[in-house]
């Protein structure tokens, strides 16, 4: 199997991708949901960050530093970072954002490697949904230096425009700043896995293509 195929098989054996009837936070009913909240144990964590290293090393991103956003993306960088220097000896400083700034001790909005002028980064995240996270981590590392964010990396592609767009998420990420949003896989590569038996789901494919043909972006 290809790391893709290894991963949606992983989501579903972990109980993180699931198919049915859903009520999503847009009020859009979807036949698949995607509860990263289900990625639980020390061996959750070290595969995960193992299939970010495989998108990072396949895409050929180069950076200085892994930046999570508190609070989930916390533990995603760190088992990146550690992940991408196992599996390919590369190592890269890791760093997350305090929600607020500490003023007392080393003090700093950040932890771990400190973002500075000339800091390639690359953000790492779980999901995105609309964007907010990006919105809000931005200007934190633009006011710590001129630092470049070179990518970003999400675990899923749902390729679903938003409430008020036509654009999906990952879209607008790169028409509002620029930045490139790579995902692990996307949901064209879920749908794939079903139909080529990667995993069970094929009685769900009429109602996900159905999804993807009423709200799906190409």
């Amino acid at each position: 199997m290809t790391y893709k195929e290894e991963f949606i098989r992983f989501m579903s054996d972990s109980g993180v991708l699931t198919f049915g009837d859903f009520t999503l936070k847009s009020g859009r009913k979807a036949p698949y949901f995607i509860n990263t909240g289900n990625y639980k144990t020390g061996a959750h964590l070290a595969r995960l960050g193992g299939f970010y290293a495989d998108c990072i090393k396949e895409h050929g991103l180069e950076a200085d530093i892994l930046f999570g956003p508190a609070y989930k993306g916390i533990p995603l960088s760190v088992s990146a970072a550690v992940a991408l220097f196992n599996k390919y000896g590369i190592d890269l400083g890791y760093c997350f954002d305090r929600k607020e700034a500490k003023d007392h001790g080393e003090g700093g909005l950040f932890v771990g490697q400190q973002p500075q002028d000339g800091s390639r980064v690359i953000i790492i995240e779980d999901v995105m949904t609309s964007g907010k996270a990006l919105r809000e981590v931005l200007p934190k590392l633009q006011a710590a230096g001129d630092v470049k964010v070179t990518a970003m990396i999400i675990s899923v592609d749902r390729m679903e425009k938003a409430l008020d767009s036509e654009l999906s998420a990952v879209q607008q990420a790169y028409k509002d700043f620029g930045i490139t949003v790579h995902s692990i896989v996307t949901i064209n590569d879920i749908i794939k896995a079903i139909e080529d038996g990667v995993i069970e789901g094929k009685e769900h494919l009429e109602a996900m293509q159905s999804y993807r043909a009423q709200y799906g972006v190409n």
